[in-house]
């Protein structure tokens, strides 16, 4: 194994993340060809096994889990930083029961909290996160799931929020909520992963320390142009369980996923969902 694939997507928490590890400031033990694709892209590849090292949501884990084992730095996990659900109004419980709900990728982890909270019954419109509200504001859904830098200038452009499934998931299971993980296929030797492992944290703590050096990188590849909203992104999807997950961390995974594997009819591996 001469070089890794690694997958991350242009999301500002990713890229601030990253830059450091793709600069070559903090390097992993193995040169890395990087792959930036919407986290519903990564999630496909992450089915098929493409890539060594890859960004992916939880709602992918449940099917790819014999597949990869997830690393302990890196994640999008915290409070506050869950998916909308949002609408040109205020909408009926029988309303959402039978909404057309515009969604961000069948594998996301936004779609199978949508489908945890029991509310939302009708059909489901997948497309790129970035066309969510635009397909709600024309009428093609009713109702639509936001998440990245949406949960910050939705109501701006005019949207009602329904339910923030992220305070759903904090009430219901009293645990932070896990957005996505990196995941390291379970081929990768040990000892390349974890010094993968070791430099993606090495790479936030460099990010954390030096927040100008990535200002560029995240520029370049972020979807929302505005320096205050990608400032917000990055304190709301950064935190300490990026760094890393810890126990909580790794118990919130773990109850997700073994959540909805179970209504899959699936079982987390024997060596566990971890390094």
């Amino acid at each position: 194994m001469n070089a890794l694939g690694m997958g991350i997507s242009s999301c500002p928490n990713d890229t601030y993340i990253f830059h450091a590890l793709f600069a070559g400031i903090t390097p992993p033990p193995l040169p890395v060809r990087m792959h930036m694709a919407d986290v519903e892209e990564l999630n496909g590849l992450a089915m098929r096994g493409v890539l060594e090292v890859t960004k992916l949501s939880l709602g992918v884990v449940p099917y790819i889990m014999d597949k990869y084992a997830l690393l302990s730095a890196g994640a999008a996990l915290g409070w506050g930083c869950g998916p909308l659900v949002i609408a040109r109004g205020p909408m009926s419980p029988q309303e959402r029961a039978a909404a057309r709900v515009a969604i961000p990728g069948e594998r996301t982890t936004a779609n199978m909290l949508l489908g945890m909270t029991g509310q939302f019954h009708g059909p489901r419109e997948p497309m790129l996160f970035s066309d969510v509200m635009a397909a709600v504001r024309e009428g093609r859904a009713d109702c639509g799931v936001i998440i990245h830098e949406g949960r910050f200038t939705y109501e701006a452009q005019g949207f009602t929020k329904l339910l923030d499934l992220g305070r759903w998931w904090e009430e219901a299971f009293h645990a932070p909520l896990p957005l996505g993980a990196i995941a390291v296929r379970r081929d990768v030797p040990r000892e390349v992963a974890l010094g993968v492992q070791e430099a993606i944290r090495a790479s936030v703590l460099h990010a954390n320390a030096c927040p100008q050096d990535s200002r560029e990188f995240i520029r370049t590849h972020a979807q929302e142009l505005s320096e205050d909203v990608t400032a917000a992104h990055i304190r709301t999807f950064v935190t300490e369980f990026s760094v890393d997950l810890g126990a909580p961390g790794r118990e919130a995974i773990t109850r997700m996923v073994e959540k909805a594997a179970a209504t899959l009819g699936r079982r987390i591996p024997d060596g566990g969902l971890f390094l």
